[in-house]
């Protein structure tokens, strides 16, 4: 075959930025009003008590259960700061590796309900293959910086 529509590279952006839409979309259709007053995190709380390993339990409790206004602001503001990053391909590897770390903490909180695994699973898949494959390397900030 000659003609390739895209190369490799291109493909691994049109990946991240997949990638980036998926994480844009997730902070975007968040009842921002309800979310920054503790209902997410109020909702993460009820799983976290519930939830059958100790260490998930008990790292809840001490790190997001006494300050859940910031938390809340933590987690919407990573989703927006990650969507954009990768959309634009800005600081690439330490969004993707930033997505990965949320979507793993996510996995992990929901361990339970296979129906979020499906998104979860596939988002650190994308990650992964982002990272390693160097997705920032065309058609992004990084490139045009000179940063690969």
């Amino acid at each position: 075959m000659d003609a390739i529509w895209l190369d490799g590279a291109e493909w691994l952006a049109v990946l991240r930025i997949g990638l980036g839409l998926w994480w844009l979309e997730s902070w975007r259709h968040k009842d921002k009003k309800t979310w920054f007053e503790g209902g997410g995190i109020a909702w993460a709380a009820g799983v976290a008590e519930k939830h059958r390993w100790t260490p998930v339990r008990a790292g809840f409790e001490t790190v997001v259960t006494p300050r859940p206004k910031a938390m809340a602001y933590v987690v919407a503001y990573a989703e927006l700061a990650l969507g954009l990053g990768l959309i634009l391909g800005f600081l690439t590897p330490v969004a993707l590796l930033g997505g990965l770390a949320l979507n793993v903490l996510y996995f992990v909180l929901m361990i339970h309900d296979w129906a979020e695994q499906g998104q979860n699973s596939m988002m650190v898949l994308i990650s992964l293959v982002g990272f390693f494959g160097m997705a920032g390397q065309t058609w992004s900030v990084d490139a045009a910086l000179g940063w690969f």
